[in-house]
């Protein structure tokens, strides 16, 4: 790190960091199709099929790698920017309850949605701007004193978040056997699905590429002169960020300005060689309407959450972040809800 260091200064390495996760990130995710849209809809839908397997191994394989860098004193989890600040109990079920709902309106969530505009779907780049212009809106603007007001409802006490672990009385290491009990299940569901073996290690690499993102910020903190956020992959606060880099006159480098491009960048080389890459646009009007609403959902249930499917659902989680939990059980249920009176109900009623 001190040679990368001589070679660049410290924003400009945090953000080819950030490049570096985004295209790990961007190219497996695409791969795999790695989506929690997906897997809550399948599962609300009485399926443990190869989008939930997809799903519970990328969570799976992230605990496995946090976890077992911490062991290995690669990574130190009290001191990730999710566990440093005081967490919002209410801000992570309104704000995973509102994501929940949103990324099944707009069929997909805030990461899927990069992925795929980063191929050419147009649906996907209006959806993701609209996120963006909102998540932003949420966090400085004219939404943010509605959320600030949400997420002080009910807070954790102490000024920081609280450790899942530490709260149900569970040693440090039952994180790790969590993980590979849980990889083992998304191993069992990967067979009975004949899931590819290319499928589950591309999966995997989504995961990796969480740890990753914790590993190089961490180990950048431990020697940067000046204070660098202990990050990883995430997309609420991110993609508004990455938003305002590109419309302001004196930008700042950082890990988050990377990743989003990294993402992008992944996802176009992985539909390149695939030769996957063509232009979609809205079937109609209706579609337009439900994908933006879903959009501007998830661009405030994100911001009030602490992070949206990836940031909260798997990058929160792999740290054991006691919010970043209830707001995926949040975002599980609010997608199973919305599914079932929005989708499942209109196709009932169409028949």
């Amino acid at each position: 790190m001190d040679v990368l260091l001589d070679l660049l200064p410290e924003p400009e390495l945090a953000a080819l960091f950030g490049l570096m996760v985004g295209a790990v990130f961007g190219f497996s995710a695409e791969r795999s199709s790695f989506c929690l849209r997906a897997a809550t809809v399948e599962f609300a839908r009485g399926r443990m099929g190869p989008k939930v397997a997809v799903w519970l191994l990328t969570f799976s394989t992230a605990v496995i790698w946090v976890q077992g860098a911490q062991a290995l004193g690669l990574f130190r989890g009290q001191d990730a920017r999710v566990m440093a600040v005081a967490g919002s109990w209410s801000g992570a079920i309104i704000g995973g309850l509102m994501f929940g709902a949103g990324m099944v309106l707009a069929r997909g969530c805030s990461g899927r949605l990069l992925v795929l505009a980063a191929t050419g779907n147009l649906r996907s780049v209006v959806s993701g701007l609209i996120f963006a212009v909102v998540a932003q809106m949420a966090l400085h603007g004219w939404l943010a004193p509605v959320r600030q007001w949400l997420a002080g409802i009910w807070v954790t006490p102490g000024g920081q978040n609280l450790h899942l672990l530490a709260m149900l009385g569970l040693p440090e290491g039952a994180g790790l056997a969590l993980g590979f009990l849980l990889a083992a299940l998304a191993l069992w569901l990967a067979v009975r699905n004949a899931i590819g073996w290319r499928v589950l290690v591309f999966g995997s690499g989504v995961g990796f590429a969480v740890a990753l993102g914790w590993v190089l910020t961490w180990s950048l903190a431990q020697v940067a002169f000046d204070p660098v956020s202990v990050t990883s992959a995430t997309f609420s606060g991110p993609s508004a960020n990455t938003l305002m880099f590109f419309l302001t006159d004196s930008p700042a480098l950082d890990f988050d300005i990377g990743l989003v491009p990294g993402v992008a960048l992944g996802a176009l080389v992985s539909g390149a060689l695939k030769r996957s890459l063509r232009f979609q646009g809205f079937d109609g009007e209706s579609q337009m309407r439900r994908s933006m609403f879903g959009a501007a959902l998830m661009g405030f249930g994100a911001m009030l959450a602490g992070g949206c499917a990836i940031g909260a659902g798997v990058t929160g989680g792999s740290v054991f972040a006691a919010t970043a939990w209830l707001a995926l059980l949040s975002m599980w249920v609010g997608a199973m809800l919305t599914d079932l009176m929005v989708d499942q109900s209109g196709a009932r009623a169409a028949a």
